[in-house]
């Protein structure tokens, strides 16, 4: 069953661009970790920073946040935020059309 994350990072006052280049350094790592099927920075209205991801299973997103790349993510990214990124799981619920109505 696949797994849909949201991480949310707030970047101290002066720190955003920092954080973004951070998290943008990441991406190709992470890309490349069994399981990932998207791995995406988003830009909130909010000034927050938004990673989206989906993974083939909770296994396979385990073993990711326990991999180097979110280790080296999270030293990089020290000193930058407000506080520890608000991460949350969820669990698709697919309806409408099959190609709009999940990630």
């Amino acid at each position: 069953m696949p797994v849909i994350v949201t991480a949310v990072f707030e970047p101290l006052p002066d720190s955003r661009a920092a954080a973004k280049q951070a998290i943008q350094a990441a991406l190709p790592a992470v890309h490349e970790e069994a399981g990932c099927v998207h791995y995406a920075l988003h830009d909130a209205a909010d000034g927050s920073l938004v990673l989206i991801e989906k993974w083939e299973s909770q296994e396979l997103l385990d073993a990711h946040s326990a991999g180097a790349p979110v280790a080296r993510l999270n030293d990089s990214l020290a000193g930058l935020l407000r506080s520890a990124p608000t991460v949350t799981l969820m669990t698709p619920l697919p309806g409408g059309d099959p190609a709009k109505g999940q990630i």
